[in-house]
């Protein structure tokens, strides 16, 4: 796993050359409701291990939270069954609304 900013993530996603990553929003519903990045996959993080196959392993895959703790299990997780280009998003979406996006409400 290796771990990535949100200005990093901003910029990469900015940079056309790249080919987007997949957003893997790890949150409660609840909390994507209060706050999201547009285009995120929601699977709560308690579903990963029965929905992971819905993913692909060969992807490359941003995990996010609130912080970044819930993401980083989850991108060991993946890391764990195979996948092979898991980020996790130092911060979370805290840190996205902080140093990127400050439209995205702040909880």
């Amino acid at each position: 796993m290796q771990n990535l900013t949100a200005p990093d993530l901003a910029q990469w996603l900015a940079d056309p050359s790249r080919p987007a990553p997949v957003l893997l929003d790890v949150r409660e519903p609840w909390e994507i409701a209060t706050a999201h990045i547009a285009g995120c996959v929601d699977i709560p993080m308690r579903d990963i291990p029965a929905r992971s196959e819905e993913l692909d392993d060969e992807a490359q895959i941003v995990c996010i939270c609130h912080h970044g703790a819930r993401s980083a299990n989850v991108a060991m997780f993946l890391e764990g069954r195979g996948f092979k280009h898991v980020f996790n998003l130092q911060g979370g979406i805290d840190a996205w609304s902080r140093q990127v996006d400050p439209k995205v409400p702040l909880y």
